[in-house]
């Protein structure tokens, strides 16, 4: 079967997923769930965040029991994801991983997401700039630009994204999804906008563990800069030069 021929009429970083459709340049469509508008991040989601803020979070691995799922569970819910596959092909905001350090025999679980990094890969090799990060540090996917090309989850040193390859059901208002998009982590921005924590904070204190931490990593006075200062905590890749908003003590 000979492939119909690209024609742009942008430059590729120019162009948004209308654009890419046009070209001929896609091979999977995006399918939407009856009555459901995917709606892109990049304008009222952007327009809300408080440049003089760092969004983070703080996670005591000590205190991430390994039988607990609660983070995962309570982001699937929320966002809506977790529904329509399985497996490899599963979304995956949010997913525990567990260690073992082969000297000691020591065992640890940790829940591992999107690390809203201060330098981005996933940013840096989107060709339409579907992948942006915020003024307050809080890196997102705009769905009307995603081209499903898949280089941010190349890209990412945390496997922190998800291909959306079945059609999606029950999607929530607040977090659009689409067959043949990426999507990974918002730091429950809809929350965070209106004063809120995200989901998988409040699950992980609902239990009573207390392992996850969130807040403003710019303010000196607040409980997670408080805590960093207090005690040491480790960035994951850090030789990378990410700097990554998600931080782990005790690991």
């Amino acid at each position: 079967m000979k492939l119909p021929a690209l024609n742009f009429d942008k430059k590729p970083t120019e162009m948004n997923r209308r654009d890419f459709l046009k070209s001929g340049g896609a091979v999977a469509t995006l399918t939407l769930a009856p009555g459901v508008t995917l709606m892109a991040f990049g304008g009222d989601a952007e327009a809300q965040a408080d440049p003089g803020k760092r969004w983070g979070l703080l996670i005591d691995v000590n205190k991430c029991a390994k039988d607990c799922n609660a983070c995962v569970s309570a982001c699937s819910t929320e966002n809506g994801w977790g529904q329509e596959g399985h497996g490899d092909k599963g979304a995956q905001w949010i997913r525990k991983v567990d260690l073992k350090d082969k000297a000691t025999g020591r065992e640890s679980s940790l829940p591992m997401m999107c690390q809203h990094c201060e330098n981005p890969p996933c940013v840096d090799v989107c060709p339409t700039n579907a992948s942006f990060k915020r003024p307050d540090g809080i890196v997102l996917v705009d769905k009307h630009k995603c081209i499903g090309c898949r280089y941010c989850m190349m890209a990412c040193p945390y496997k922190a994204r998800s291909f959306i390859h079945e059609d999606v059901t029950d999607q929530k208002a607040h977090a659009p999804r689409g067959k043949g998009t990426v999507e990974s982590c918002t730091l429950c921005v809809h929350r965070v906008d209106t004063g809120g924590t995200p989901a998988c904070v409040e699950a992980c204190s609902a239990t009573g563990h207390g392992a996850m931490m969130f807040g403003d990593l710019n303010d000196p006075d607040s409980e997670i800069s408080k805590a960093l200062d207090n005690y040491p905590s480790v960035a994951l890749r850090d030789d990378l030069g990410l700097n990554p908003g998600v931080r782990y003590s005790n690991l």
